[in-house]
């Protein structure tokens, strides 16, 4: 009972982390972001990092919260995906195989959630119990 109720909502969160960190990292050290972004040959810098801000702390709270899971899982792949296979190439470098493979596990973890859901404690089952209440209150009346 225990893993089934609780073990989604750790799963959330320990996925989530990772996400609003560097999300906030990147908003308070902008400047340095756009310009490590640009320095690869990227265009419109300033515009990718406030998107990467937004989708990182846009999904990981998604997460978190257990609302709108999918969208979150969404958000954070099209950061994710790019991200990995631009600085994490293991062919163009093959010191950056360990972190290419952990992109790969996070990304697998966000499909998980996404092919799941958010599990038992989350926004999104409250949601649903109380419009099934609702439902039930208005059919008895």
């Amino acid at each position: 009972m225990f893993i089934q109720k609780y073990t989604p909502l750790i799963a959330r969160i320990f996925s989530a982390v990772i996400f609003i960190q560097t999300g906030i990292a990147n908003a308070i050290e902008f400047a340095d972001t756009q310009q490590q972004i640009a320095d690869i040959g990227i265009p419109l810098s300033a515009l990718v990092v406030l998107c990467v801000v937004i989708f990182e702390i846009a999904g990981g709270v998604s997460l978190i919260l257990g609302y709108k899971v999918q969208i979150g899982v969404i958000l954070l792949l099209l950061f994710l995906v790019p991200a990995t296979l631009v600085f994490h190439n293991p062919v163009a470098d093959p010191a950056e195989t360990i972190s290419f493979l952990k992109n790969l596990a996070i990304i697998g973890g966000l499909l998980m959630i996404a092919a799941h859901g958010p599990g038992p404690i989350s926004l999104e089952r409250l949601a649903a119990r109380s419009k099934s209440l609702q439902h039930s209150e208005e059919s008895m009346r």
